[in-house]
């Protein structure tokens, strides 16, 4: 352990993390937030995000089969439950005059606690969650999630995520997952959020945008613990930093072609997208 250098590790995540293109220059979502979106663009967007949202059951099962100790396999099990439909239970008293309905609502549901002696219902998994987002779109359950919905460049991310995000290698998992979740906290949830108030306030459309702005709250809080929990990781003695780095940047690329791939399907730009 006295040869490791943190902050060394650090500086090279702030470079080849943090400084990931996707992360600093999302030119999908920067031109989302401010464009005058038709109900079409809003169409696309909402199909392709939900493939991927509900691909990444599959690579959030996968990382609790492959977990390497019994916490890790907890840990990540909140997240595959809280996915599909254990609210967390934060401990907190529960809400006077709360029903079923407010108890599925995103925006109400806590973004703190555990699955542990959470309530499970069938209306507060996240997908089910997007498809009241996409109901006055004129988008249905059969429209949305599955594999046959999604783009070349849509499916090359859900396969990525279930590869590194999953891995059985502890390094591969851990800078996929760490990665991820620092391009979730970059802000990207809130360009997409002002995209979709501009469209609901110019077509008259009323979206439920809880879905976005749950999972904005919920990154905000991951970014309190960023670093604690790469330096936690780091000083493992199973720590590898070139697996870890390199499935961090080998998912990040992956996320840009996701993005790139819906921006170079805007209606405008119909030419053909190369998967790299």
């Amino acid at each position: 352990m006295a040869d490791k250098n943190f902050d060394a590790f650090k500086e090279t995540i702030e470079r080849r993390f943090m400084q990931h293109a996707v992360v600093t220059n999302n030119e999908y979502t920067r031109w989302f937030a401010g464009a005058d979106l038709s109900v079409e663009d809003v169409r696309r967007f909402t199909v392709q995000f939900s493939v991927f949202s509900n691909q990444f059951l599959l690579a959030a099962l996968n990382r609790v089969i492959n977990a390497d100790t019994l916490d890790g396999s907890r840990e990540s099990k909140e997240i595959l439950m809280n996915e599909l439909g254990v609210v967390y239970n934060s401990g907190a008293p529960a809400r006077t005059g709360a029903t079923a309905e407010t108890d599925v609502d995103p925006a109400l549901v806590s973004t703190t606690g555990t699955v542990q002696g959470g309530r499970f219902r069938f209306e507060a998994a996240h997908f089910e969650w997007l498809l009241r987002f996409a109901k006055p779109l004129g988008l249905t359950f059969d429209d949305l999630g599955k594999r046959r919905h999604g783009n070349a460049t849509t499916l090359h991310f859900c396969d990525e995520l279930f590869r590194l995000y999953g891995s059985d290698d502890y390094n591969e998992a851990q800078g996929a997952a760490f990665a991820v979740e620092n391009w979730a906290a970059a802000g990207f949830w809130k360009e997409l959020i002002a995209g979709l108030q501009k469209f609901s306030s110019t077509s008259g459309i009323e979206l439920s945008l809880a879905f976005f702005t749950w999972h904005d709250k919920l990154e905000e809080q991951h970014k309190a613990h960023v670093w604690d929990e790469l330096k936690a990781c780091y000083f493992s003695p199973k720590f590898k930093e070139e697996p870890f780095i390199r499935a961090g940047v080998d998912i990040l690329d992956s996320v840009k072609v996701f993005w790139d791939g819906m921006r170079h399907r805007r209606p405008q730009q119909r030419h053909a997208v190369r998967v790299a």
